[in-house]
């Protein structure tokens, strides 16, 4: 399978950097297997107005990618920049075509259970789970395996142009707390 996509990586900045840089080291740049084309930490101002960096993420960065990828650790949920990426990721506009999505439950993230293929819905991000539900995105456990990754990066790929995402979830207006949404 030679089926190199351009993926946007979507994640808790503070809490699980060492992960996307490891995801992006291992597929894009080991085994080539990917183009990044991920917001890097201080690429974006912080102090600019939310629609600003909306659009900024969504012009700069999501309108070159094909697929998004959500990794999940136990906090990512509660941030808005990865609901908005999600967000901006799905919609299909006039200068941005609709991109894949998947997730992928980071080491870090507590299973129910102990149960290594498990996941509370009400832990991951509100905007994936939506989609996970109508089949426009699916979740997987981390692993190192290219060809596996490769084969869900481009599943996702595929489904986007066969199955409607679910949009509607409100906009996250600040990070969350709590242990749940």
């Amino acid at each position: 399978m030679n089926n190199r996509h351009k993926v946007f990586v979507s994640y808790h900045h503070d809490n699980d950097q060492e992960y996307r840089e490891l995801f992006e080291g291992l597929f894009s740049d080991i085994h080539d297997i990917m183009v990044s084309k991920s917001v890097q930490i201080g690429d974006i101002a912080s102090n600019l107005k939310t629609e600003t960096i909306r659009q900024k993420i969504r012009d700069e960065y999501l309108r070159d990618s094909t697929v998004t990828v959500v990794l999940i650790g136990p906090e990512t949920w509660k941030r808005k920049h990865v609901d908005w990426e999600i967000g901006a990721s799905i919609r299909q506009t006039e200068y941005s075509p609709r991109s894949g999505l998947l997730g992928i439950l980071l080491q870090t993230y507590p299973r129910p259970h102990g149960e290594p293929n498990n996941y509370f819905p009400n832990t991951i991000p509100p905007r994936l789970h939506d989609n996970i539900e109508c089949d426009f995105a699916k979740i997987y456990n981390w692993v190192d395996d290219p060809n596996l990754v490769q084969s869900w990066i481009h599943e996702a790929f595929d489904r986007r142009k066969t199955i409607s995402p679910d949009n509607s979830y409100p906009s996250f207006v600040n990070n969350r707390s709590g242990e749940r949404w």
